[in-house]
């Protein structure tokens, strides 16, 4: 990939630029739970985006996707804004650099990634988290490493229509090789853990469902947590989100709410406990604790948030069937992946039974990615 970067830089451009690279992320339990106010347990993986950058002098950025043969060039103006969907990152990013005071110019870009789009490990994240360690690097901006995820944040709200929270940014700028990272997303403090299981490994199977996060789905998933929570603060005033309240709380409020509401924070509020749970697991050195709670996540993503699908759903039961430690939907829904901790021994027949079954009930097979949890946002 760094050679087809610099080979596509060099006609472009007349000359070598420096490389830069982020993280595609994959979060082992904790979904749904970052604007919430919970925890999430994420980790950079080694596959994300890579970019050959220089500046230009100019304040125009002209930039050039290789996966899609495309390129574009824009100004860094509030007007300039590109139509190209995935020039918008590039182009928020900068926007929300210049709105913190951050004096940058126009620079030449070529970019690629190894980070599959759509498959829920955040491949928008990983190119956001690019650019931002990249121009804070080559215009010697200062910015810390936390406003530089909350910038990717910032460039989904305000320039790409995705509500997020600030977990994808987050994991892909702090990835930390051989660690996974509990984060509160309430008080933005962490802790790495680390995370070499030995006789297990990882293995991402994409449905090959692509799903939209910008969509409505998402938002109104949201709003339903947020509904809930102006209904037990009525009570509670010191409820500020999801996070700070219990099942006893929810429960004193379910004639109040919608069934869908209470549905969805019902898998909210568990989902936060499960978190600490698997931390607590993974402290012990037990996967089969971790692994159990991997599938009550699926459930409670598939039955209370309803964010799953049906070859979603399809790929849990073929992990339950073949003996997987942990299986569970990965991401915002709607689509993209399952999330299994495998014991080396059971690898490779998971992997036929689930191209067999999958291909002959929906007619093409998984895609199969095994991860290695690997370091963030950086300078190559």
């Amino acid at each position: 990939m760094k050679s087809a970067i610099s080979e596509k830089f060099m006609t472009l451009f007349g000359h070598e630029g420096e490389f830069f690279a982020s993280a595609g992320r994959i979060n082992l339990i904790g979904e749904h739970t970052d604007y919430n106010g919970g925890y999430v347990f994420p980790g950079a993986i080694d596959r994300g985006m890579l970019a050959e950058i220089s500046l230009n002098g100019t304040e125009r950025v002209c930039a050039y996707a290789l996966d899609l043969d495309e390129y574009v060039e824009f100004g860094i103006e509030e007007s300039d804004i590109p139509e190209q969907g995935w020039a918008k990152y590039i182009f928020g990013v900068c926007r929300e650099i210049i709105k913190r005071g951050g004096r940058i110019g126009g620079f030449n870009t070529v970019f690629a990634g190894d980070v599959p789009l759509g498959a829920g490990m955040s491949s928008s994240a990983a190119l956001e988290s690019t650019f931002a360690f990249a121009l804070n690097e080559l215009f010697g901006l200062g910015i810390d490493r936390f406003e530089l995820a909350r910038i990717g944040q910032a460039t989904e709200h305000n320039y790409c229509g995705v509500n997020c929270g600030i977990m994808d940014q987050f994991a892909s700028i702090f990835g930390k090789k051989g660690n996974l990272m509990r984060l509160d997303c309430k008080t933005l403090e962490y802790k790495y853990y680390p995370f070499n299981p030995e006789g297990y490994s990882l293995v991402l199977l994409d449905s090959a469902v692509k799903h939209e996060l910008a969509s409505s789905a998402y938002n109104r998933r949201r709003e339903s947590c947020e509904n809930v929570v102006k209904a037990i603060r009525k009570r509670h005033p010191e409820v500020e989100f999801l996070r700070d309240a219990g099942m006893e709380w929810l429960d004193e409020v379910k004639d109040e709410i919608s069934e869908e509401d209470y549905k969805r924070a019902e898998y909210v509020i568990g989902e936060i406990r499960r978190v600490l749970e698997v931390c607590d697991a993974l402290e012990r050195g037990d996967y089969e604790t971790v692994g159990r709670k991997m599938y009550e996540t699926h459930y409670g993503m598939s039955r209370l948030y309803e964010v799953s699908c049906e070859e979603l759903d399809f790929l849990n039961e073929v992990a339950k069937k073949c003996g997987v430690t942990g299986s569970r939907i990965m991401g915002g829904g709607f689509g993209g992946c399952t999330i299994n901790l495998v014991r080396n021994e059971l690898h490779d027949g998971f992997i036929a039974e689930a191209k067999a079954s999958f291909a002959a009930k929906f007619g093409h097979e998984p895609k199969v990615y095994d991860v290695v949890i690997s370091d963030g946002a950086r300078r190559l």
